[in-house]
Protein backbone atom coordinates (compact mmCIF):
# COMPACT_ATOMS: atom_id res chain seq x y z
CA UNK A 1 0.00 0.00 0.00
CA UNK A 2 0.83 3.39 -0.65
CA UNK A 3 0.78 6.24 2.08
CA UNK A 4 -2.46 7.19 1.01
CA UNK A 5 -3.99 4.30 0.82
CA UNK A 6 -2.59 3.81 4.71
CA UNK A 7 -4.60 6.72 6.08
CA UNK A 8 -7.63 6.00 4.30
CA UNK A 9 -7.44 2.37 5.24
CA UNK A 10 -9.33 2.43 8.05
CA UNK A 11 -12.47 4.08 6.38
CA UNK A 12 -12.26 1.20 3.82
CA UNK A 13 -13.16 -1.35 6.74
CA UNK A 14 -15.60 0.89 8.32
CA UNK A 15 -17.00 0.78 4.65
CA UNK A 16 -16.73 -2.98 4.06
CA UNK A 17 -18.06 -4.00 7.25
CA UNK A 18 -21.20 -2.15 6.52
CA UNK A 19 -21.13 -3.56 3.52
CA UNK A 20 -20.84 -6.93 5.24
CA UNK A 21 -23.84 -6.27 7.64
CA UNK A 22 -25.79 -5.17 4.78
CA UNK A 23 -25.23 -8.76 3.06
CA UNK A 24 -25.45 -10.64 6.26
CA UNK A 25 -28.86 -8.86 6.63
CA UNK A 26 -30.36 -10.36 2.63
CA UNK A 27 -28.48 -13.53 3.72
CA UNK A 28 -30.26 -14.28 6.50
CA UNK A 29 -33.49 -12.95 4.92
CA UNK A 30 -34.26 -9.80 7.34
CA UNK A 31 -34.28 -8.01 4.43
CA UNK A 32 -36.06 -9.59 1.30
CA UNK A 33 -34.51 -10.55 -1.86
CA UNK A 34 -37.15 -11.41 -4.81
CA UNK A 35 -37.23 -14.28 -7.09
CA UNK A 36 -38.88 -14.34 -10.42
CA UNK A 37 -40.38 -16.63 -12.76
CA UNK A 38 -38.07 -15.62 -15.53
CA UNK A 39 -34.72 -16.57 -16.68
CA UNK A 40 -32.74 -13.54 -14.82
CA UNK A 41 -28.94 -12.93 -15.08
CA UNK A 42 -27.28 -10.98 -13.38
CA UNK A 43 -23.63 -9.39 -14.65
CA UNK A 44 -21.57 -6.74 -12.20
CA UNK A 45 -18.54 -6.39 -10.66
CA UNK A 46 -17.32 -5.80 -6.80
CA UNK A 47 -15.06 -2.85 -8.63
CA UNK A 48 -16.34 0.63 -8.92
CA UNK A 49 -16.30 0.00 -12.93
CA UNK A 50 -13.90 -0.64 -15.85
CA UNK A 51 -14.21 -4.62 -16.27
CA UNK A 52 -16.16 -4.51 -19.50
CA UNK A 53 -19.63 -4.87 -18.61
CA UNK A 54 -21.50 -3.75 -21.29
CA UNK A 55 -19.63 -5.56 -23.46
CA UNK A 56 -20.27 -8.70 -22.14
CA UNK A 57 -23.95 -7.74 -21.90
CA UNK A 58 -23.74 -7.80 -25.47
CA UNK A 59 -22.10 -10.72 -26.10
CA UNK A 60 -25.11 -12.08 -24.07
CA UNK A 61 -27.30 -10.51 -26.16
CA UNK A 62 -25.86 -12.05 -29.69
CA UNK A 63 -25.41 -15.27 -27.74
CA UNK A 64 -29.29 -15.79 -26.69
CA UNK A 65 -31.34 -13.46 -29.46
CA UNK A 66 -31.44 -16.11 -32.36
CA UNK A 67 -33.84 -18.52 -30.00
CA UNK A 68 -34.71 -16.34 -26.84
CA UNK A 69 -37.20 -13.13 -26.31
CA UNK A 70 -34.22 -10.60 -24.20
CA UNK A 71 -34.75 -7.63 -22.02
CA UNK A 72 -32.26 -5.82 -20.46
CA UNK A 73 -32.60 -3.44 -17.53
CA UNK A 74 -29.95 -0.76 -15.35
CA UNK A 75 -30.17 1.59 -13.44
CA UNK A 76 -29.27 4.47 -16.40
CA UNK A 77 -26.51 5.41 -15.00
CA UNK A 78 -26.25 9.66 -15.41
CA UNK A 79 -29.71 9.98 -16.80
CA UNK A 80 -31.94 12.78 -15.70
CA UNK A 81 -35.32 10.91 -15.69
CA UNK A 82 -36.54 8.89 -12.90
CA UNK A 83 -38.31 5.46 -12.44
CA UNK A 84 -38.94 2.67 -15.00
CA UNK A 85 -38.68 3.83 -18.74
CA UNK A 86 -38.56 1.32 -21.38
CA UNK A 87 -36.28 2.41 -24.08
CA UNK A 88 -37.17 3.24 -28.04
CA UNK A 89 -35.29 4.93 -31.01
CA UNK A 90 -36.30 8.16 -29.74
CA UNK A 91 -34.66 7.84 -26.62
CA UNK A 92 -31.80 10.03 -25.74
CA UNK A 93 -28.71 9.88 -23.79
CA UNK A 94 -30.40 12.20 -20.91
CA UNK A 95 -33.65 10.32 -20.57
CA UNK A 96 -32.09 6.65 -20.59
CA UNK A 97 -28.44 6.84 -20.12
CA UNK A 98 -25.45 6.36 -22.59
CA UNK A 99 -25.57 2.66 -22.00
CA UNK A 100 -28.94 1.66 -22.58
CA UNK A 101 -28.95 4.31 -25.27
CA UNK A 102 -25.69 2.09 -26.77
CA UNK A 103 -27.76 -1.39 -26.95
CA UNK A 104 -31.02 0.33 -28.40
CA UNK A 105 -29.17 1.46 -30.95
CA UNK A 106 -26.96 -1.95 -32.08
CA UNK A 107 -29.98 -4.61 -31.16
CA UNK A 108 -33.52 -3.78 -32.53
CA UNK A 109 -34.95 -7.11 -30.97
CA UNK A 110 -34.28 -6.89 -27.67
CA UNK A 111 -36.05 -4.33 -24.77
CA UNK A 112 -33.67 -2.05 -23.10
CA UNK A 113 -35.29 -0.64 -19.75
CA UNK A 114 -34.18 1.44 -17.08
CA UNK A 115 -35.13 1.28 -13.34
CA UNK A 116 -33.43 2.84 -10.63
CA UNK A 117 -35.00 -0.31 -8.43
CA UNK A 118 -34.46 -3.66 -10.23
CA UNK A 119 -37.04 -5.22 -8.30
CA UNK A 120 -40.09 -2.99 -9.54
CA UNK A 121 -38.33 -2.75 -13.27
CA UNK A 122 -38.03 -6.97 -13.72
CA UNK A 123 -41.85 -6.73 -12.30
CA UNK A 124 -42.31 -3.83 -14.98
CA UNK A 125 -41.26 -6.09 -17.60
CA UNK A 126 -42.79 -9.24 -16.92
CA UNK A 127 -45.71 -7.61 -16.69
CA UNK A 128 -45.97 -5.81 -20.17
CA UNK A 129 -43.95 -8.20 -21.92
CA UNK A 130 -45.20 -12.31 -21.04
CA UNK A 131 -43.40 -13.34 -23.61
CA UNK A 132 -39.53 -12.63 -22.53
CA UNK A 133 -37.41 -15.50 -21.60
CA UNK A 134 -34.58 -14.19 -20.23
CA UNK A 135 -33.89 -10.24 -18.59
CA UNK A 136 -30.00 -8.84 -18.12
CA UNK A 137 -29.16 -7.08 -15.08
CA UNK A 138 -26.71 -4.59 -15.97
CA UNK A 139 -24.55 -4.21 -12.78
CA UNK A 140 -26.25 -5.68 -10.28
CA UNK A 141 -23.94 -7.29 -8.36
CA UNK A 142 -24.79 -5.43 -5.18
CA UNK A 143 -28.54 -4.95 -6.12
CA UNK A 144 -29.39 -7.91 -3.65
CA UNK A 145 -32.93 -7.12 -3.57
CA UNK A 146 -33.19 -9.31 -6.85
CA UNK A 147 -32.01 -12.30 -6.84
CA UNK A 148 -30.61 -13.68 -9.81
CA UNK A 149 -31.06 -17.48 -11.36
CA UNK A 150 -27.47 -16.65 -12.09
CA UNK A 151 -25.08 -13.86 -10.89
CA UNK A 152 -21.60 -13.65 -13.74
CA UNK A 153 -19.28 -11.08 -11.74
CA UNK A 154 -16.60 -9.73 -13.63
CA UNK A 155 -12.98 -8.86 -12.82
CA UNK A 156 -9.87 -7.01 -14.41
CA UNK A 157 -6.51 -9.29 -15.29
CA UNK A 158 -5.08 -5.75 -14.79
CA UNK A 159 -6.65 -5.27 -11.31
CA UNK A 160 -8.43 -8.67 -10.35
CA UNK A 161 -10.28 -7.97 -6.72
CA UNK A 162 -8.46 -10.47 -4.72
CA UNK A 163 -5.24 -7.72 -5.30
CA UNK A 164 -7.87 -5.15 -4.47
CA UNK A 165 -9.59 -2.64 -1.38
CA UNK A 166 -12.56 -1.82 -0.66
CA UNK A 167 -13.01 1.85 -1.12
CA UNK A 168 -11.77 4.51 -0.58
CA UNK A 169 -8.43 3.19 0.06
CA UNK A 170 -9.11 0.68 -3.37
CA UNK A 171 -11.97 0.26 -5.70
CA UNK A 172 -14.25 -2.40 -4.72
CA UNK A 173 -17.57 -1.74 -3.20
CA UNK A 174 -17.44 -4.11 -0.75
CA UNK A 175 -14.91 -7.13 1.03
CA UNK A 176 -13.63 -9.56 -1.47
CA UNK A 177 -15.63 -12.23 0.14
CA UNK A 178 -18.61 -11.05 -1.86
CA UNK A 179 -17.00 -12.80 -4.58
CA UNK A 180 -18.87 -16.21 -3.14
CA UNK A 181 -22.38 -14.90 -4.39
CA UNK A 182 -21.40 -15.45 -7.92
CA UNK A 183 -21.90 -18.45 -9.77
CA UNK A 184 -19.42 -17.55 -12.81
CA UNK A 185 -16.61 -15.43 -12.52
CA UNK A 186 -14.93 -13.83 -15.97
CA UNK A 187 -11.51 -12.42 -15.98
CA UNK A 188 -11.82 -9.73 -18.49
CA UNK A 189 -9.86 -8.00 -20.52
CA UNK A 190 -6.77 -10.44 -20.73
CA UNK A 191 -4.47 -10.30 -23.42
CA UNK A 192 -5.05 -12.04 -26.85
CA UNK A 193 -2.13 -14.07 -26.02
CA UNK A 194 -2.63 -15.60 -22.75
CA UNK A 195 -0.51 -18.24 -21.08
CA UNK A 196 -1.83 -21.67 -19.50
CA UNK A 197 1.02 -20.22 -16.35
CA UNK A 198 -0.93 -16.89 -16.22
CA UNK A 199 -4.29 -18.58 -16.32
CA UNK A 200 -3.27 -21.58 -13.52
CA UNK A 201 -1.61 -18.40 -11.33
CA UNK A 202 -5.00 -16.48 -11.74
CA UNK A 203 -7.49 -18.96 -10.46
CA UNK A 204 -4.93 -19.85 -7.52
CA UNK A 205 -5.00 -16.63 -6.64
CA UNK A 206 -8.83 -15.78 -7.04
CA UNK A 207 -9.72 -19.62 -5.30
CA UNK A 208 -13.18 -19.97 -6.71
CA UNK A 209 -15.22 -22.26 -4.77
CA UNK A 210 -16.47 -25.28 -6.04
CA UNK A 211 -19.72 -24.03 -7.44
CA UNK A 212 -17.93 -21.41 -9.11
CA UNK A 213 -16.59 -21.58 -12.69
CA UNK A 214 -14.19 -19.41 -14.18
CA UNK A 215 -13.46 -18.32 -17.80
CA UNK A 216 -11.14 -15.39 -19.43
CA UNK A 217 -11.98 -12.91 -22.20
CA UNK A 218 -10.56 -10.47 -24.13
CA UNK A 219 -11.75 -7.33 -26.10
CA UNK A 220 -11.31 -6.70 -29.74
CA UNK A 221 -12.14 -3.35 -31.91
CA UNK A 222 -13.62 -2.92 -34.88
CA UNK A 223 -12.72 -0.13 -37.09
CA UNK A 224 -13.01 3.24 -36.52
CA UNK A 225 -16.65 4.59 -37.62
CA UNK A 226 -17.25 8.26 -37.64
CA UNK A 227 -19.27 9.95 -35.39
CA UNK A 228 -21.21 11.99 -37.85
CA UNK A 229 -22.75 11.92 -41.37
CA UNK A 230 -20.75 15.29 -41.97
CA UNK A 231 -17.40 13.58 -41.48
CA UNK A 232 -16.17 12.66 -45.19
CA UNK A 233 -13.09 11.33 -46.52
CA UNK A 234 -12.17 8.59 -43.58
CA UNK A 235 -8.51 8.43 -41.74
CA UNK A 236 -6.12 10.89 -43.78
CA UNK A 237 -3.19 8.49 -45.15
CA UNK A 238 -0.37 8.44 -43.27
CA UNK A 239 -1.82 9.35 -40.15
CA UNK A 240 0.69 11.67 -37.65
CA UNK A 241 -1.72 12.36 -34.64
CA UNK A 242 -4.57 11.32 -32.90
CA UNK A 243 -6.65 13.45 -29.95
CA UNK A 244 -8.12 10.26 -28.05
CA UNK A 245 -10.84 11.37 -25.94
CA UNK A 246 -12.07 9.27 -23.29
CA UNK A 247 -14.98 9.81 -20.73
CA UNK A 248 -14.49 5.91 -19.18
CA UNK A 249 -13.01 4.34 -15.81
CA UNK A 250 -10.31 2.64 -18.02
CA UNK A 251 -8.96 3.65 -21.24
CA UNK A 252 -5.56 1.64 -21.25
CA UNK A 253 -6.31 -1.04 -23.55
CA UNK A 254 -7.68 1.61 -26.32
CA UNK A 255 -4.74 3.65 -26.41
CA UNK A 256 -2.36 0.46 -26.56
CA UNK A 257 -5.25 -0.28 -29.68
CA UNK A 258 -4.52 2.96 -31.26
CA UNK A 259 -0.92 3.01 -30.89
CA UNK A 260 -1.41 0.87 -34.03
CA UNK A 261 -2.37 3.52 -36.27
CA UNK A 262 -0.21 6.10 -34.78
CA UNK A 263 2.63 6.58 -32.15
CA UNK A 264 1.44 10.52 -31.51
CA UNK A 265 -1.37 10.31 -29.62
CA UNK A 266 -2.80 13.26 -27.17
CA UNK A 267 -5.14 11.97 -24.53
CA UNK A 268 -7.91 13.94 -23.05
CA UNK A 269 -10.19 12.32 -20.20
CA UNK A 270 -13.05 13.00 -18.40
CA UNK A 271 -14.68 10.88 -15.35
CA UNK A 272 -17.07 7.96 -16.41
CA UNK A 273 -20.24 8.66 -17.66
CA UNK A 274 -19.11 12.07 -17.84
CA UNK A 275 -22.00 14.56 -19.61
CA UNK A 276 -20.15 16.24 -22.50
CA UNK A 277 -21.20 20.14 -22.60
CA UNK A 278 -20.50 23.03 -25.07
CA UNK A 279 -17.90 24.08 -23.26
CA UNK A 280 -15.94 21.09 -23.22
CA UNK A 281 -16.26 20.80 -26.91
CA UNK A 282 -14.70 24.05 -27.48
CA UNK A 283 -12.07 22.54 -25.37
CA UNK A 284 -11.89 19.50 -27.33
CA UNK A 285 -11.78 21.65 -30.76
CA UNK A 286 -8.83 24.12 -28.95
CA UNK A 287 -6.59 20.82 -27.82
CA UNK A 288 -7.26 19.55 -31.18
CA UNK A 289 -6.22 22.71 -33.59
CA UNK A 290 -2.97 22.82 -31.29
CA UNK A 291 -1.81 19.79 -32.58
CA UNK A 292 0.39 21.12 -35.00
CA UNK A 293 -0.26 18.63 -38.29
CA UNK A 294 -3.06 18.34 -40.80
CA UNK A 295 -3.17 14.53 -40.30
CA UNK A 296 -5.18 14.13 -37.33
CA UNK A 297 -8.03 12.87 -36.50
CA UNK A 298 -10.64 12.16 -32.92
CA UNK A 299 -11.10 9.36 -31.51
CA UNK A 300 -13.45 8.01 -28.76
CA UNK A 301 -15.23 5.30 -27.05
CA UNK A 302 -18.64 3.68 -28.05
CA UNK A 303 -19.97 4.68 -24.86
CA UNK A 304 -18.56 7.99 -25.21
CA UNK A 305 -20.34 8.56 -28.40
CA UNK A 306 -23.48 8.14 -27.27
CA UNK A 307 -23.08 11.02 -25.08
CA UNK A 308 -21.74 13.02 -27.76
CA UNK A 309 -24.50 12.54 -30.16
CA UNK A 310 -26.93 15.36 -28.88
CA UNK A 311 -28.91 17.39 -30.56
CA UNK A 312 -27.24 20.29 -28.54
CA UNK A 313 -23.73 18.92 -29.45
CA UNK A 314 -23.68 17.47 -33.29
CA UNK A 315 -24.08 20.66 -35.07
CA UNK A 316 -20.55 21.87 -33.18
CA UNK A 317 -19.28 18.19 -33.93
CA UNK A 318 -19.17 18.68 -37.42
CA UNK A 319 -16.45 20.48 -38.90
CA UNK A 320 -14.22 17.67 -36.61
CA UNK A 321 -12.52 14.60 -37.94
CA UNK A 322 -14.80 12.76 -34.74
CA UNK A 323 -14.58 8.78 -35.10
CA UNK A 324 -15.69 5.98 -32.69
CA UNK A 325 -13.98 2.25 -32.28
CA UNK A 326 -16.71 -0.43 -31.41
CA UNK A 327 -15.36 -3.04 -29.19
CA UNK A 328 -16.63 -6.58 -28.50
CA UNK A 329 -15.66 -9.79 -26.14
CA UNK A 330 -14.23 -13.02 -27.23
CA UNK A 331 -13.49 -15.94 -24.65
CA UNK A 332 -10.66 -17.57 -24.69
CA UNK A 333 -10.02 -21.56 -26.67
CA UNK A 334 -12.46 -23.90 -24.84
CA UNK A 335 -13.54 -20.85 -22.15
CA UNK A 336 -16.16 -19.70 -25.28
CA UNK A 337 -17.54 -23.27 -25.66
CA UNK A 338 -18.37 -23.75 -21.74
CA UNK A 339 -19.27 -20.72 -21.02
CA UNK A 340 -22.04 -20.66 -23.98
CA UNK A 341 -23.18 -23.88 -23.02
CA UNK A 342 -23.05 -22.48 -19.12
CA UNK A 343 -25.29 -19.80 -20.18
CA UNK A 344 -27.56 -21.96 -22.55
CA UNK A 345 -27.79 -24.75 -19.63
CA UNK A 346 -29.07 -22.24 -17.52
CA UNK A 347 -31.67 -20.37 -19.56
CA UNK A 348 -33.22 -23.63 -21.11
CA UNK A 349 -33.17 -25.91 -17.95
CA UNK A 350 -35.49 -22.64 -16.44
CA UNK A 351 -37.41 -22.54 -19.57
CA UNK A 352 -38.17 -26.44 -18.99
CA UNK A 353 -39.41 -25.81 -15.42
CA UNK A 354 -41.77 -22.87 -16.02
Amino acid sequence: MQLLQYILYPMSLLYGFIMQVRNLLFDIKVLPSAEFDKAIISVGNLSMGGTGKTPHIEYLIRLLLPSFSIATLSRGYGRESKGFIVGTKRSNVKYIGDEPLQLIRKFSNIKVAVDEKRNRGITNLISKNEELDVILLDDAFQHRYVKPGLSILLTSYSKLYCEDHVVPSGTLREFRSGAKRADIIVVTKTPKIFSPISRRRIIEDLAPGKHQHIFFSYLTYGDPLPLSDSVSGGIPARLVSILLLTGIADHSLLQEHIERFCSDITLMRFRDHHPFSENDIADIEAKFNNIPTQKKIIITTEKDAMRLRTSELSPLLKQLPFFYIPVSVEFHGKDKELFDQSIFSFVNRYKTNL
